[in-house]
């Protein structure tokens, strides 16, 4: 390796690998430097004409080497900072940073094993429980809900649907006990829109849990029950649709994922599938389910929950509509 090669100096290596990374690169990384740093830097770039292979290699191998170190800085607060303005602009980088501001640190709520957070909330008040489930994605929330004693399924559903928002007072306090018990911290006020977020746990916990939780909910509040219902979307609302949604939703599903979802569905809704399909494709659909023989109800409720997923996205999309149970028409 030559002399030149070894002692080449910060901004002069600088200079070899955006010389050697080509224009749309460099201009890239430039605009993540600071003012001075780009002086130094294309001062040094001036007056390179061509690159050494030598000082090219050795550039490369102390990048590769610090890239496959164990411990790597990559900027903290203020970097981030600098690089949201660089590449957005003044107010789009700071519109940004205030949104961030809004996620809580009970995202790491859903990275807790189920059975830990089940077992933890199972010893809290039931409004603790409320209040740390419609904090989580719904499926998290749903299967912690699931693994919890029953005596406490409805107690703490009906809770979250009760919930309008969180004040700052009530989230220190939850800050307090996960930050002794589960060692995570740090939140701001939060909303939530509790009937909602009980109908979105729901449609992601097992048939059996969500059953149990809505009877006895249509025990004690009936309305509070019943408004959940019509929030909710589940893979017998399928017959509702008008033919041009089944189709949609045929076109985005396996075949595999429907026989298996038909197995406990009503007459009335094979029905309405086969009705949406070509004979041949009828026939090797029923030849399907025939040929599967017995199968796990977990099974036929996760290709259920698939295909409640497809209808849902293509709702998103605008691309079909489903009505609520309240018959009102949700539009999107």
């Amino acid at each position: 390796m030559s002399d030149t090669a070894t002692e080449l100096r910060g901004r002069e290596k600088a200079a070899v690998l955006l010389g050697y990374v080509g224009e749309d690169v460099a201009a890239e990384i430039l605009k993540m430097l600071d003012k001075p740093v780009i002086r130094s830097v294309t001062s040094v770039m001036t007056e390179v004409k061509t690159l050494n292979r030598e000082e090219v290699k050795t550039v490369l191998e102390e990048v590769k080497s610090r890239l496959t170190e164990e411990v790597l800085m990559i900027g903290g607060k203020e970097y981030v900072q600098r690089v949201l303005k660089k590449g957005l602009g003044e107010k789009d980088a700071q519109k940004l940073l205030e949104a961030s501001k809004q996620a809580t640190t009970f995202d790491k709520l859903n990275t807790v094993d189920p059975k830990v957070m089940a077992n933890f909330l199972s010893g809290e008040h039931p409004q603790t429980a409320a209040l740390m489930l419609s904090l989580l994605e719904p499926k998290k929330a749903a299967e912690i809900l699931s693994i919890m004693p029953d005596e406490l399924k409805g107690d703490v559903a009906m809770r979250i649907a009760n919930l309008e928002r969180i004040t700052d007072d009530a989230l220190k306090e939850l800050e307090a006990v996960l930050k002794t018990q589960l060692n995570i911290a740090e939140s701001h006020g939060h909303e939530v829109k509790g009937v909602q977020a009980v109908a979105d746990i729901l449609n992601n916990a097992s048939k059996d849990t969500e059953q149990g939780i809505l009877e006895m909910m249509e025990e004690q509040e009936p309305s509070l029950a019943e408004a959940i219902r019509s929030l909710m979307f589940v893979f017998d609302d399928l017959v509702d649709l008008d033919d041009r949604g089944i189709q949609a939703i045929l076109k985005e599903i396996s075949t595999n994922d429907l026989a298996l979802a038909l197995k406990t569905a009503t007459d009335q809704l094979k029905e309405k599938i086969f009705k949406n399909m070509s004979q041949r494709a009828v026939q090797i659909l029923k030849e399907e389910m025939e040929t599967m023989g017995p199968v796990r109800v977990s099974d036929v409720e996760a290709a259920q929950k698939n295909i409640v997923k497809v209808a849902r996205k293509l709702e998103e999309e605008g691309k079909i509509i489903i009505a609520s149970k309240g018959g009102e028409e949700l539009i999107v």
